[in-house]
């Protein structure tokens, strides 16, 4: 990565729909390497030749984060196809059994799983992917939160936890690794019109929300912005 805060390479989970996608198209536009990990393979694969359709080089890797063997695949496989990696995006997420229950309704497997996904599997990438930044001084870690993180919404309950969760991840490693150049973010993109929310709402006005295509531009204007020096963040917000 060099001094213009430009990435040559990028591992972006959940990258075959959604904000996951749009980020990948706006990073792949800009040059950077991109390796999108998500479980459906057939948009992943569409995804992936949308990307080189237009000029860019991405590589689908058919993954679900929720499985505690898939980071190492993962992490492995990035690395054989685009090199170390710049940019760590978490954006596969899961709002868990549907319609959403109230908290003391959810099983307890259904939160497990919720929390496997939203929380437990982006911990284990990045713990995997950390090292090597450290080595290098530089690279940055974007996790997708959410103001459910923030604020508690009758039958969002697991996904906030897992979201609140995340967001004190993120804190912490930026804490633990001040001073390394390597940066660490949480970003509320706001209510967008994506799958996920329809399955949430699916009442909901889609002109009241955001383009995903929108909020990715926000995004990259702030991993690309001053990183504020070797001091690494935590949470900021695109809306």
């Amino acid at each position: 990565m060099n001094n213009s805060r430009t990435f040559e390479t990028a591992l972006i989970t959940g990258g075959s729909r959604g904000l996951g996608r749009a980020l990948a198209l706006a990073v792949a536009a800009r040059g950077t390497r991109v390796v999108l990990v998500a479980r459906d393979p057939d948009r992943l694969d569409r995804v992936v030749r949308e990307i080189r359709a237009h000029g860019g080089l991405a590589h689908g890797v058919p993954e679900d984060i929720a499985d505690k063997t898939a980071p190492h695949r993962i992490a492995q496989t990035a690395a054989g196809l685009v090199g170390p990696i710049d940019l760590v995006v978490h954006a596969a997420s899961t709002l868990g059994p549907l319609p959403m229950p109230l908290l003391g309704d959810t099983a307890c497997e259904d939160l497990g799983r919720v929390l496997e996904t939203n929380l437990v599997g982006p911990f284990r990438l990045t713990k995997l992917l950390l090292g090597p930044m450290i080595l290098r001084g530089a690279g940055t870690v974007l996790a997708i939160s959410s103001d459910a993180a923030v604020s508690a919404y009758p039958r969002w309950g697991a996904y906030g936890v897992s979201k609140a969760a995340l967001d004190h991840l993120v804190r912490t490693w930026a804490e633990e690794t001040r001073g390394l150049g390597v940066r660490f973010l949480a970003v509320d993109p706001g209510e967008m019109d994506t799958d996920m929310h329809r399955d949430a709402l699916p009442g909901a006005d889609p002109a009241t929300l955001l383009d995903p295509a929108v909020v990715a531009a926000r995004i990259l204007a702030i991993l690309e912005g001053p990183p504020g020096g070797a001091r690494v963040l935590a949470t900021e917000s695109a809306s």
